[in-house]
């Protein structure tokens, strides 16, 4: 079953080239090809869930890299990038609210009847198909191991 996100991710490449807008091309692109590699090397086509986790792991290499750069002081790159996670974001689903993102972590817990934190792969198993794309699963983690503590 082919991926309606990433039929929309090529219909605005196509609508960002046809108003020339470079930058917004480029980003568009290096998405496609990421997907396109992905799905060569693994002979598969990718849904909807494998695209968003795509996306979301583009955007914390972004956010990764904003941070390395703004510590370097190269604000010039931190800002491309920050442009090109903008862009991203466009994709991605509605971040959860802390609240929300509470509450799937702790029903999580309550249905494995986790205590420990041997449990946590249990837990983010559970939890991270909920998530993703709309949460960091840094953060999740964190809560985890603090409800788990």
């Amino acid at each position: 079953m082919a991926s309606e996100l990433k039929t929309r991710i090529n219909d605005e490449l196509k609508t960002a080239m046809r108003a020339k807008e470079k930058a917004r091309v480029a980003v568009l692109r290096l998405i496609m090809a990421e997907f396109k590699r992905i799905e060569v090397d693994e002979r598969i086509e990718l849904d909807d869930a494998r695209v968003l986790a795509v996306l979301d792991k583009m955007l914390k290499q972004r956010r990764d890299s904003i941070a390395q750069y703004e510590q370097a002081g190269r604000t010039e790159l931190a800002e491309q990038e920050q442009s090109e996670s903008v862009i991203i974001q466009e994709f991605l689903p509605q971040p959860l609210s802390s609240a929300e993102l509470d509450e799937i972590v702790d029903k999580a817990i309550a249905q494995t009847g986790a205590n420990e934190m041997r449990d946590m792969g249990k837990i983010m198993g559970l939890v991270k198909p909920q998530v993703q794309g709309r949460a960091d699963m840094a953060e999740v983690s964190k809560r985890i191991k603090a409800s788990l503590g």
